[in-house]
């Protein structure tokens, strides 16, 4: 296993909750890293991806979510602020090139997902 998500669960509307994303050193060196998201019966759909000089949001989680990464840990991570229930989703971190990330067209690794639950 190349990428390792955590920091999902249940969380009321408002609140907040932080993902984290291992990765080995050598994908995380040379990738940039993004989170995607999925409901069922629904496409998958970019968060968020960052490389050294560039980070991209969703419009639908801007000024919200938080995308950081730890070159040092080798640690991506999505900190989920005013978080609404139409966040609920199964979350995806990934990597691979970032045109490829924010395009959708090229992903070359994903971590197995985390619930996020947002509900009263």
């Amino acid at each position: 296993v190349q990428l390792v998500e955590s920091g999902g669960g249940l969380v009321q509307p408002g609140g907040s909750l932080r993902l984290s994303c291992v990765a080995s050193g050598s994908i995380f060196s040379r990738n940039a890293m993004g989170w995607y998201r999925q409901n069922p019966g629904k496409q998958r759909e970019l968060v968020a991806a960052i490389s050294r000089n560039n980070i991209k949001y969703a419009d639908s989680v801007k000024g919200r979510f938080t995308i950081s990464r730890d070159n040092t840990k080798n640690i991506v991570y999505l900190q989920l602020d005013s978080l609404k229930p139409e966040d609920t989703a199964v979350y995806y971190c990934a990597a691979g090139p970032y045109w490829g990330l924010v395009s959708g067209h090229k992903t070359d690794y994903w971590g197995q997902g985390t619930q996020v639950t947002v509900s009263s």
